[in-house]
């Protein structure tokens, strides 16, 4: 009985007349495509985008080279090597992220304790080659320069749900 009913709905074109009706159910409805460089869909206010490295309001970098951001990153992108300074504090010498790797999972900013990595909200940035998404620590310490007033309101209206 089944075979019979197949072989009549697949005569009468029942599928294509489906398709068809609910094509015209939304043919006279509000678009609601976006023409995507002019206009944008607002991001969720904890989007992870691209890495900075942020420094204290006197310029001193806040890495302390603890190495937790690279030990709790799952896709192993960030590489850290530091040596002890003059004053016996440690700092980086080297931070790169291979966004080529990076799943962008915000776990290096959780385990950071002194706020020092954080995933801004950029997301339109790109690579022509693959050497191109690896950032370095002057990169990141610049892209945490140019948005740091950014970060850090963005930071503030998030303290209460961390």
């Amino acid at each position: 009985m089944e075979a019979i009913k197949d072989f009549f709905g697949s005569f009468m074109l029942t599928e294509m007349l489906k398709g068809m009706k609910l094509t015209g159910k939304y043919l006279f409805k509000r678009k609601i495509t976006l023409r995507y460089p002019q206009e944008k869909t607002p991001a969720s206010p904890r989007f992870r985008g691209l890495h900075a490295l942020r420094r204290y309001p006197n310029g001193e970098e806040r890495c302390i080279a603890c190495k937790l951001c690279e030990a709790v990153c799952p896709a192993m992108a960030i590489t850290i090597e530091s040596e002890q300074r003059a004053d016996n504090t440690r700092r980086t010498t080297r931070y790169d992220i291979d966004l080529a790797k990076c799943i962008f999972c915000g776990f290096c900013e959780e385990s950071c304790p002194v706020d020092s990595i954080v995933e801004t909200h950029l997301h339109e940035y790109h690579g022509e080659k693959r050497g191109d998404l690896y950032y370095t620590k002057d990169m990141l310490l610049a892209i945490g320069d140019r948005y740091e007033s950014e970060i850090a309101r963005r930071r503030e209206a998030d303290a209460p749900y961390r």
